[in-house]
């Protein structure tokens, strides 16, 4: 999904709370064992530099987990898919929520412009 955003098939859309996440889950040691903090840091800044940083909006409770809230939000605000494998985001039925494979296949539906 990677090489399409950077192809230009889809605009990428995070905030600033995602990318802190991200920053925050990239630390873990199951993830340091992965990926090094010099590749860590590269991707997030790859990240900041390419996609679109949106505001993050108030979030009302939405999902079981309210920590996933924000991230229902910022797709709200701003008319995007929440590309997720995560469940409690997956079960909201008033949300645009993708698995990612189910967005991926959205892409290759879509006629060539």
């Amino acid at each position: 999904m990677l090489r399409r955003w950077i192809d230009g098939d889809f605009e990428l859309i995070v905030s600033d709370a995602l990318l802190a996440e991200l920053v925050r889950a990239l630390a873990y040691p199951k993830l340091r064992k992965l990926i090094s903090p010099n590749e860590a840091d590269a991707f997030v800044n790859m990240l900041r530099r390419g996609a679109t940083v949106a505001v993050d909006p108030p979030a009302r409770r939405r999902s079981r987990d309210p920590g996933d809230d924000y991230l229902v939000a910022v797709a709200a605000a701003n008319s995007a898919y929440l590309v997720t494998g995560d469940n409690d985001l997956l079960e909201l039925s008033d949300a645009p929520v993708r698995l990612p494979r189910a967005f991926v296949q959205m892409l290759v539906d879509q006629p060539a412009e």
